[in-house]
Protein backbone atom coordinates (compact mmCIF):
# COMPACT_ATOMS: atom_id res chain seq x y z
CA UNK A 1 0.00 0.00 0.00
CA UNK A 2 1.22 3.45 -0.49
CA UNK A 3 2.49 5.92 1.84
CA UNK A 4 -0.23 6.65 4.38
CA UNK A 5 -1.59 10.29 4.06
CA UNK A 6 -0.41 12.03 7.45
CA UNK A 7 -2.77 15.00 8.89
CA UNK A 8 -1.94 17.79 11.33
CA UNK A 9 -4.82 17.54 13.81
CA UNK A 10 -5.25 13.49 15.03
CA UNK A 11 -6.01 14.07 18.71
CA UNK A 12 -4.22 12.26 21.33
CA UNK A 13 -7.73 10.08 22.66
CA UNK A 14 -8.06 9.47 19.05
CA UNK A 15 -4.23 8.22 18.46
CA UNK A 16 -4.80 6.25 21.38
CA UNK A 17 -7.85 4.71 20.08
CA UNK A 18 -6.75 4.21 16.67
CA UNK A 19 -3.51 2.30 18.72
CA UNK A 20 -5.84 0.01 20.74
CA UNK A 21 -7.79 -0.85 17.31
CA UNK A 22 -5.04 -1.77 15.58
CA UNK A 23 -4.20 -4.10 18.42
CA UNK A 24 -7.66 -5.57 18.65
CA UNK A 25 -8.36 -5.65 14.23
CA UNK A 26 -9.18 -8.94 12.76
CA UNK A 27 -9.80 -8.16 9.20
CA UNK A 28 -10.93 -10.90 7.68
CA UNK A 29 -14.25 -10.86 10.60
CA UNK A 30 -15.08 -11.15 14.02
CA UNK A 31 -17.30 -12.65 16.62
CA UNK A 32 -18.28 -10.51 19.73
CA UNK A 33 -20.79 -8.98 21.40
CA UNK A 34 -23.88 -7.29 19.81
CA UNK A 35 -23.99 -3.80 18.66
CA UNK A 36 -28.17 -2.83 18.58
CA UNK A 37 -29.95 0.52 19.20
CA UNK A 38 -28.60 3.89 18.06
CA UNK A 39 -25.99 6.00 18.91
CA UNK A 40 -24.96 9.19 18.02
CA UNK A 41 -23.76 10.18 14.67
CA UNK A 42 -25.40 7.29 13.20
CA UNK A 43 -25.61 7.46 9.14
CA UNK A 44 -28.47 6.18 7.92
CA UNK A 45 -29.95 4.77 5.12
CA UNK A 46 -33.53 3.02 4.39
CA UNK A 47 -36.76 2.88 6.85
CA UNK A 48 -36.89 5.22 9.46
CA UNK A 49 -35.47 4.88 12.95
CA UNK A 50 -37.92 2.76 15.14
CA UNK A 51 -37.98 0.47 12.23
CA UNK A 52 -39.11 -3.47 12.72
CA UNK A 53 -35.46 -4.40 11.63
CA UNK A 54 -32.00 -2.60 11.76
CA UNK A 55 -29.18 -4.19 10.20
CA UNK A 56 -25.53 -2.30 11.23
CA UNK A 57 -22.39 -2.06 9.81
CA UNK A 58 -18.95 -1.13 11.36
CA UNK A 59 -16.72 -0.65 8.60
CA UNK A 60 -13.49 1.08 7.09
CA UNK A 61 -12.63 2.90 4.20
CA UNK A 62 -9.39 1.04 4.52
CA UNK A 63 -10.46 -2.10 5.02
CA UNK A 64 -10.43 -4.27 2.00
CA UNK A 65 -12.82 -6.91 3.02
CA UNK A 66 -15.32 -4.06 3.24
CA UNK A 67 -14.43 -2.65 -0.16
CA UNK A 68 -15.96 -6.31 -1.65
CA UNK A 69 -18.62 -6.50 0.70
CA UNK A 70 -19.69 -2.77 -0.47
CA UNK A 71 -18.81 -3.54 -4.07
CA UNK A 72 -20.35 -7.06 -4.68
CA UNK A 73 -22.89 -7.21 -2.10
CA UNK A 74 -24.25 -3.84 -0.87
CA UNK A 75 -25.80 -3.35 -4.62
CA UNK A 76 -28.46 -5.90 -4.41
CA UNK A 77 -28.50 -5.58 -0.53
CA UNK A 78 -29.69 -2.13 -1.43
CA UNK A 79 -32.30 -2.51 -4.30
CA UNK A 80 -33.75 -5.94 -1.74
CA UNK A 81 -33.45 -3.70 1.77
CA UNK A 82 -32.85 -0.23 1.46
CA UNK A 83 -35.22 0.86 -1.56
CA UNK A 84 -37.88 -0.58 -0.18
CA UNK A 85 -37.63 0.70 3.20
CA UNK A 86 -37.81 -3.35 4.83
CA UNK A 87 -35.06 -2.37 7.00
CA UNK A 88 -32.76 0.67 8.48
CA UNK A 89 -29.70 -0.13 7.40
CA UNK A 90 -27.15 1.91 10.17
CA UNK A 91 -23.27 2.59 8.73
CA UNK A 92 -21.01 2.96 11.91
CA UNK A 93 -17.02 4.32 11.28
CA UNK A 94 -14.76 1.37 12.91
CA UNK A 95 -11.46 3.13 11.49
CA UNK A 96 -8.63 0.09 10.58
CA UNK A 97 -5.38 0.51 9.56
CA UNK A 98 -3.59 2.52 8.58
CA UNK A 99 -6.27 4.66 10.62
CA UNK A 100 -5.38 8.23 9.51
CA UNK A 101 -6.26 7.32 5.71
CA UNK A 102 -10.01 6.36 7.21
CA UNK A 103 -10.37 8.84 10.09
CA UNK A 104 -9.69 11.54 7.67
CA UNK A 105 -11.89 9.59 5.06
CA UNK A 106 -14.52 9.55 6.94
CA UNK A 107 -14.06 13.49 8.03
CA UNK A 108 -14.27 14.15 4.73
CA UNK A 109 -17.56 12.08 3.89
CA UNK A 110 -19.14 13.96 6.87
CA UNK A 111 -18.18 17.54 5.51
CA UNK A 112 -19.92 16.47 2.38
CA UNK A 113 -23.12 16.29 4.23
CA UNK A 114 -26.01 13.20 4.97
CA UNK A 115 -27.02 13.59 1.23
CA UNK A 116 -23.10 12.66 -0.20
CA UNK A 117 -22.10 10.85 2.64
CA UNK A 118 -22.56 7.45 1.47
CA UNK A 119 -21.36 8.77 -2.07
CA UNK A 120 -17.66 9.76 -0.51
CA UNK A 121 -17.13 6.56 1.42
CA UNK A 122 -17.97 4.17 -1.18
CA UNK A 123 -16.00 6.02 -3.84
CA UNK A 124 -12.90 6.29 -1.25
CA UNK A 125 -13.27 2.50 -0.90
CA UNK A 126 -13.25 1.59 -4.49
CA UNK A 127 -10.50 3.81 -4.76
CA UNK A 128 -8.07 1.48 -2.88
CA UNK A 129 -7.27 -0.34 -5.84
CA UNK A 130 -5.88 2.45 -7.36
CA UNK A 131 -3.80 2.53 -3.60
CA UNK A 132 -2.48 -0.88 -4.25
CA UNK A 133 -1.17 0.30 -7.96
CA UNK A 134 0.74 3.22 -6.31
CA UNK A 135 -1.31 6.22 -6.07
CA UNK A 136 -1.56 7.99 -2.91
CA UNK A 137 -3.93 7.98 -0.71
CA UNK A 138 -4.38 11.30 0.02
CA UNK A 139 -5.28 11.92 -3.80
CA UNK A 140 -7.83 9.82 -4.12
CA UNK A 141 -9.56 11.37 -0.78
CA UNK A 142 -9.10 15.15 -1.93
CA UNK A 143 -10.95 13.59 -5.29
CA UNK A 144 -13.81 11.92 -3.50
CA UNK A 145 -14.26 15.47 -1.51
CA UNK A 146 -14.02 17.75 -4.72
CA UNK A 147 -16.44 15.28 -6.37
CA UNK A 148 -18.64 15.79 -3.48
CA UNK A 149 -18.25 19.56 -4.07
CA UNK A 150 -15.85 20.78 -1.40
CA UNK A 151 -12.73 22.93 -2.12
CA UNK A 152 -9.60 21.80 -1.14
CA UNK A 153 -9.16 24.65 1.77
CA UNK A 154 -12.68 22.91 2.78
CA UNK A 155 -11.17 19.48 2.61
CA UNK A 156 -8.08 20.58 4.75
CA UNK A 157 -9.83 22.57 7.23
CA UNK A 158 -12.37 19.46 7.68
CA UNK A 159 -9.48 17.20 8.51
CA UNK A 160 -8.19 19.55 10.80
CA UNK A 161 -11.60 20.11 12.21
CA UNK A 162 -11.06 19.12 16.69
CA UNK A 163 -14.71 19.15 16.96
CA UNK A 164 -15.16 16.35 14.76
CA UNK A 165 -11.91 14.25 15.77
CA UNK A 166 -13.39 14.25 18.85
CA UNK A 167 -16.74 13.06 17.98
CA UNK A 168 -15.54 10.47 15.85
CA UNK A 169 -12.79 9.32 18.86
CA UNK A 170 -16.38 8.57 20.80
CA UNK A 171 -17.71 6.59 17.58
CA UNK A 172 -14.53 4.63 17.93
CA UNK A 173 -14.41 3.89 21.37
CA UNK A 174 -18.34 2.71 21.01
CA UNK A 175 -17.74 0.38 18.53
CA UNK A 176 -14.86 -1.18 20.79
CA UNK A 177 -17.25 -0.76 23.59
CA UNK A 178 -19.94 -3.13 20.90
CA UNK A 179 -17.46 -5.79 21.75
CA UNK A 180 -16.49 -5.00 17.92
CA UNK A 181 -13.25 -5.87 17.05
CA UNK A 182 -12.55 -6.28 13.46
CA UNK A 183 -14.72 -5.47 10.23
CA UNK A 184 -17.03 -5.58 8.41
CA UNK A 185 -18.67 -6.39 11.52
CA UNK A 186 -23.12 -6.86 10.77
CA UNK A 187 -25.86 -7.31 13.38
CA UNK A 188 -29.77 -7.72 12.79
CA UNK A 189 -31.51 -6.03 15.75
CA UNK A 190 -28.08 -6.22 17.89
CA UNK A 191 -27.39 -9.80 16.94
CA UNK A 192 -24.08 -10.56 15.09
CA UNK A 193 -24.75 -12.20 11.97
CA UNK A 194 -21.11 -13.71 10.96
CA UNK A 195 -22.23 -14.44 7.50
CA UNK A 196 -21.97 -11.59 5.32
CA UNK A 197 -22.86 -12.28 2.59
CA UNK A 198 -26.84 -11.71 0.78
CA UNK A 199 -28.04 -15.11 1.50
CA UNK A 200 -26.36 -15.31 4.75
CA UNK A 201 -27.94 -11.68 5.49
CA UNK A 202 -31.17 -12.03 4.04
CA UNK A 203 -31.68 -15.49 6.21
CA UNK A 204 -31.45 -13.55 9.81
CA UNK A 205 -33.40 -10.22 8.24
CA UNK A 206 -36.41 -12.18 6.76
CA UNK A 207 -36.33 -14.15 9.82
CA UNK A 208 -36.81 -11.21 12.40
CA UNK A 209 -39.09 -9.35 9.28
CA UNK A 210 -41.67 -12.84 9.78
CA UNK A 211 -41.71 -12.64 13.88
Amino acid sequence: MAPTFKYAAMSRRAALSAAALASMAVLAGCSGGGAGGEVAGDMAQGAPEGAKVTVVEYASITCGHCAVWNEEVYPEFKTKYIDTKKVRYVFREFPTPPQDIAVAGFLIARCAGPDKYFDVVHDIMASQKEWLAGVAPRTTLFRAGQAAGLSEQQINDCIRDKAAIDAMEKRIQAGISAGVTGTPYFTVNGVNVADSSLSGLSEAIDTALAK
